[in-house]
């Protein structure tokens, strides 16, 4: 989607992923390599009662199926950060994720006439309707860009 797609209110939904338990295994070895996280055993055993996502692993998730959705193709090209992350939720080994992303604020910034900031509400959710993510994110547009796609 291009900037000029975008607008307050604006909601965008895509999914769903599935997630199986070898993702999360070599995620959570390479980059959050907690026990509860990495050890099926063990997990079994703690107050998850079972193998949970990374937090940061749900929001790749979340990240792919956006930039696959709405991304693709636009003149995005940074993001200065997050206002809040939550994960209300597990991902669990097994779940099928759906995004709900709703656009909160587009505006051109006055200082540089060339940048879209969009602010938007990303939430993630499992089969079961359960929030096992939230973020307020911040993407940046280079309305300058000439795209051919």
């Amino acid at each position: 989607m291009r900037f000029a797609e975008f607008s307050a209110g604006l909601v965008i939904e895509a999914g769903p992923y599935h997630v199986t338990q070898a993702e999360v295994l070599q995620f959570a070895t390479a980059y959050d390599p907690q026990w509860f996280h990495t050890d099926p055993e063990a997990a079994a055993q703690g107050r998850f009662g079972g193998l949970i996502a990374s937090g940061w692993h749900t929001c790749g998730i979340a990240m792919r199926l956006l930039a696959d959705k709405a991304l693709k193709g636009s003149e995005s090209f940074a993001s200065p950060g997050l206002a809040y992350i939550k994960w209300p939720h597990p991902v669990r080994p097994g779940d099928d994720l759906t995004v709900r992303a709703t656009v909160l604020e587009t505006r051109v910034a006055r200082s540089q006439p060339g940048l879209g900031i969009l602010r938007w509400r990303w939430q993630l959710f499992n089969a079961q309707g359960a929030e096992v993510l939230g973020l307020e994110a911040t993407s940046l547009f280079d309305l300058s860009q000439q795209l051919s796609n």
